[in-house]
């Protein structure tokens, strides 16, 4: 994953992918990625090489579909939806990344 600001954990962007169109509903691959960076408040940066591998890898779990349509530019563009496995997921690795950060908060919280 290309990241300008920061490293995020390894699986963090299939989270923000599949909570962001939880939330925003379709978006084509751009505007997903910025999105993303958006609610980021800009401390990750997504290019192409990032979000589109990302997006086709979730695309063959199940997790996301794609139609195509037009964007706000009118330019043809592949658009991505959370399928109904995705939902599922979602819920999974919420789950999963709270439990995570929870253990991590606890090491950062430890005296020494």
């Amino acid at each position: 994953m290309s990241r300008v600001h920061g490293d995020v954990p390894y699986g963090t962007l299939d989270l923000m992918i599949l909570k962001t169109l939880q939330t925003r509903g379709p978006l084509h691959g751009f505007g997903l990625a910025r999105e993303i960076e958006s609610v980021a408040e800009d401390l990750i940066s997504l290019n192409q090489g990032s979000i589109y591998p990302a997006l086709v890898r979730l695309q063959q779990r199940g997790w996301i579909t794609s139609d195509w349509g037009a964007s706000d530019a009118n330019r043809r563009a592949k658009f991505y939806a959370l399928s109904p496995a995705g939902r599922k997921q979602v819920r999974v690795e919420t789950q999963s990344w709270r439990r995570t950060a929870l253990i991590v908060e606890r090491f950062l919280a430890l005296e020494g």
